[in-house]
């Protein structure tokens, strides 16, 4: 629910890139036929409200195809080459299978999301985004109630859906092949210190083994360190805004009154300004957009005051002691530290009430987030999939990262208290 097993937590840092690795290569495994049970599944519930017989007939003899379609992918000893030929034509054949799903149930659409996870590893860089415009056309396809569109407003919210995914889409593929360039740049650099190293190895022959594995020891915490700050720092923000987007619009699909229909399109547009200017932001220093003109206690209250009105969760915003001006990075880690724990009683609590308090405390600020939801057992935390969100493990790393601590309280049926303690650290 909250976290993962500690296991990674306790491995050796020479292990943990590995990990993380595995763990994607699982991810793209395995992925594609969870999406497709899950479609399945969910679509079967819902069938005899939103299928005819026919479609469902239709249904019943392309679901065999697509699911032998996900075993073959995922079968054992396969050894995929992307870009290949034999890629492509299996992701097409998925995108079109997708599609036809989708047309008869747009609950389907669940497996079609698998395409913007697979693009770039099945496609080679020239159709990478023609394949994430033929997702997008079936995302927004499910999101606007279903293909084909029925009435002309259904039409324009279909082409507002369909704009939105591929401008998304396209923007996060360009990121990530940013991203890419931007770790083979740091590769290219880190292969030239090697060089330089290895010369210098030769005039100091007697520190030569000690200095190799400092180096190496070095970069590799380096590397997963930055890629763990990366990956919290996109979970956070632009994970959670979707989220938030998506929650909007299947709203407006459901709704029949046009002015609650426009109060949530507008809602949604607004989570898309904010996300992408997120973004944006994340790519050059990675500090939060809130932060960028009011100081934390401000930031803290619009973060839970958005929160409660977009959740209809009853919250409350409490400062005590002195405020002082905090460094950039101490108010950074406690505003992210709020945006996850209320993200998580959201997602997992049921909660009725959250409170959400900043003290200051002399040398020490504390931000304690406490809900009166479903509550859980901090010992009997299931594993970590590799398919969820950082969790308690991600905001451990942020507060620890600042000499910090973090604390959790929480039973079964007795709510949940997160609570975070760093260094006072003043503005600079």
């Amino acid at each position: 629910m909250w976290g993962s097993t500690e296991a990674g937590d306790r491995a050796r840092p020479a292990d943990r890139a590995v990990i993380v690795e595995e763990r994607w290569d699982h991810i793209f495994r395995w992925s594609p036929l969870i999406l497709f049970g899950l479609g399945t599944a969910v679509s079967a519930a819902v069938a005899p409200a939103l299928m005819s017989r026919t479609d469902a007939e239709v249904a019943a003899g392309v679901v065999p195809l697509a699911l032998a379609c996900e075993l073959w992918w995922c079968r054992p000893g396969r050894d995929p080459v992307p870009g290949s030929p034999a890629e492509q034509f299996h992701y097409w054949l998925r995108t079109v299978l997708a599609f036809v799903l989708t047309w008869l149930n747009p609950l389907y659409a669940i497996y079609a999301y698998t395409g913007y996870l697979a693009v770039v590893r099945m496609l080679p860089r020239r159709l990478t985004r023609v394949g994430l415009f033929v997702n997008a056309v079936t995302i927004a396809g499910s999101q606007s109630s279903g293909l084909p569109p029925r009435s002309t407003f259904v039409w324009v919210l279909f082409i507002a859906l369909l704009l939105l995914n591929t401008g998304m889409a396209t923007f996060f593929s360009g990121l990530g092949e940013r991203e890419v360039a931007r770790a083979l740049q740091k590769s290219d650099t880190i292969r030239e210190l090697e060089t330089a190293n290895a010369r210098l190895e030769q005039a100091l022959e007697e520190n030569a083994a000690l200095h190799d594995q400092l180096l190496v020891q070095a970069r590799e915490a380096g590397v997963a360190d930055e890629r763990r700050r990366l990956a919290a720092e996109i979970h956070d923000t632009i994970a959670q805004g979707l989220t938030g987007i998506v929650t909007q619009l299947q709203v407006v699909t459901a709704a029949t009154d046009g002015r609650i229909a426009r109060e949530h399109l507008e809602r949604a547009s607004a989570l898309a300004r904010h996300s992408l200017a997120e973004a944006r932001r994340s790519v050059q220093n990675l500090s939060p957009l809130d932060l960028e003109h009011d100081a934390l206690p401000r930031a803290l209250e619009k973060t839970v005051a958005t929160w409660s009105e977009r959740t209809g969760v009853r919250a409350l915003f409490t400062v005590t002691g002195t405020e002082a001006r905090l460094h950039d990075e101490v108010a950074a880690t406690l505003l992210r530290v709020a945006q996850e724990a209320l993200a998580n009683a959201d997602k997992h609590a049921g909660a009725s009430r959250v409170g959400v308090t900043l003290s200051y405390m002399g040398d020490e600020v504390s931000l304690d987030v406490r809900d009166d939801g479903a509550g859980f057992e901090p010992l009997g935390l299931p594993a970590r999939t590799g398919t969820g969100g950082f969790g308690l493990p991600g905001m451990r790393l942020r507060v620890e990262r600042i000499a910090g601590s973090l604390t959790v309280e929480s039973e079964r049926g007795g709510g949940t208290a997160v609570s975070a303690r760093v260094p006072l650290v003043h503005y600079e």
